[in-house]
């Protein structure tokens, strides 16, 4: 579950010895691959260009004494303020991971602020302004929302203001289409989840192009390449090969390194399967009735947007509480 929400990601995962037979070396041939692990020796290890955070990942991280300076830095920063030594270690782990890969950092917005745009965009603000002054400019950090309303309306502005998001816990077309419409540099829809709903609804062990998930992002893809929209789209949260294979092609797809070395060890032929150019559906403008609407009749996208947030608002007291007793 904590892999699904970190999306630490690498292009060019594995070495060149790695034969280019493989299926791993040719999916890099279409797709950007990338690492979906939360272990910063993975990352140096695996040497991604890009990574990610969010509440699950950094209370992992505190708890590892690895990270013990950090987080006693991150308290002394903050002067009793919980919420600000949280974002205090959230800035001094991602500019440690920059310190290692050549990309961005993707940093995420405390979840319980999720329906609360103003507060959304000061606390985006607030972690520009703290990656600043430890030396990082904002074109090496990317402003991780999830994708409600608030959200994306949120990310728009933020968008307009030069500091470029990463919309996450995106299940439905709606949601989708919002973030296009706003001009949000990155979605992360959820494969697996959205697999996982669906198996457990219907009792239907899903496979191939019925796969719901692989469905889903399918979609996505085919409407933003037929409306040009720059919007890149990430595949994430895989829970077999299979519905990697379906996806060749997407902009990005974040995998875990047990499924990358999978793809590495087999050499069997792989087929593209996303192209742009497929057929595709006309704009779709959503205003914030019409958005709420669609998000209600989608039950699967609403039960998993509400469980992600909770599940991150969880982990975000859980952290506040561990510094609170250090």
């Amino acid at each position: 579950m904590i892999a699904d929400a970190i999306n630490l990601y690498a292009i060019n995962t594995f070495s060149t010895e790695t034969l280019m037979t493989s299926k791993l070396e040719q999916l890099k041939q279409f797709t950007t691959v990338v690492a979906d692990t939360g272990d910063l020796d993975a990352i140096t290890r695996l040497k991604p260009v890009d990574a990610t955070t969010n509440p699950s990942l950094l209370l992992k991280a505190a708890a590892m004494p690895g990270y013990a300076e950090l987080l006693k830095n991150a308290i002394s920063h903050a002067k009793g303020d919980v919420g600000l030594a949280c974002d205090h270690f959230a800035v001094s782990v991602g500019s440690g991971i920059l310190k290692v890969i050549p990309g961005r950092i993707s940093t995420e917005v405390d979840a319980r602020l999720s329906f609360d745009e103003p507060a959304l965009l000061k606390k985006a603000h607030q972690l520009i302004e703290l990656y600043d002054k430890a030396g990082v400019g904002r074109d090496r950090v990317l402003i991780k929302l999830a994708s409600t309303w608030e959200g994306i309306r949120a990310a728009e502005k933020l968008e307009k203001d030069g500091i470029q998001t990463n919309l996450t816990l995106l299940f439905s077309f709606a949601q989708a289409a919002a973030c296009a419409d706003a001009g949000v540099f990155l979605i992360s829809p959820f494969v697996g989840r959205i697999y996982d709903w669906y198996k457990k609804s219907t009792g239907v062990d899903y496979t191939g192009s019925d796969d719901p998930g692989v469905q889903s992002v399918t979609r996505i893809y085919n409407y933003y390449k037929a409306n040009a929209y720059n919007t890149v789209v990430m595949g994430a949260s895989f829970r077999n090969l299979n519905q990697i294979e379906q996806l060749a092609g997407c902009d990005r797809l974040t995998i875990s390194p047990d499924l990358l070395e999978k793809l590495a060890l087999d050499d069997g032929q792989l087929e593209r399967k996303l192209v742009p150019g497929h057929a595709g559906e006309p704009r779709l403008i959503l205003n914030e009735a019409q958005f709420r609407w669609a998000s209600n009749e989608d039950a699967m996208a609403t039960e998993k947007l509400a469980e992600g947030i909770r599940q991150f608002a969880r982990d975000q007291e859980k952290l506040e509480a561990l510094l609170s007793g250090k």
